[in-house]
């Protein structure tokens, strides 16, 4: 699928569904985010979440710490994004595209300015883990992708 503002284009392609709005974790988010608990079982030992982005929306910075292991995986499923992490370029992020987010990475994700998106989110285990939510994304910085 191309880039689409148009939310029942996005919503045919996006299989895992648009969840419920992510009001948990809004205050971190510029934009709507929605969230799809994908595995609801407490013997599960990793959090796997369908998230998705309407156009522009994105998280702030952030860091998942742990002593050992940790860190995320984004499999993406719909639309079209944005991965960084500090001190890199951008990352176009389409269908089919997986990145790992080692522990310690301080990133961002989420949709593109025109296009709505959602990808697989993975917690993978760790030992003391936890999220370190920061500073928002340039609203310049963002605009110049």
């Amino acid at each position: 699928m191309t880039a689409t503002t148009d939310e029942s284009v996005f919503a045919a392609e996006n299989v895992f569904g648009k969840g419920e709005p992510n009001s948990t974790l809004a205050q971190y988010f510029i934009g709507d985010s929605y969230l799809k608990e994908l595995v609801d079982d407490p013997e599960c030992a990793v959090g796997i979440h369908n998230v998705t982005f309407s156009p522009g929306c994105r998280n702030n910075w952030h860091i998942h710490h742990a002593t050992s292991g940790g860190g995320q995986v984004l499999i993406c499923t719909a639309g079209s994004g944005w991965f960084q992490e500090e001190g890199h370029d951008p990352v176009s992020l389409e269908p089919g595209s997986v990145v790992f987010i080692r522990a310690g990475a301080k990133h961002w994700h989420g949709a593109k300015a025109d296009s709505w998106f959602s990808h697989i989110a993975l917690a993978v285990p760790g030992e003391n883990t936890s999220n370190e939510w920061l500073e928002p994304v340039e609203d310049a910085a963002y605009a110049a992708l």
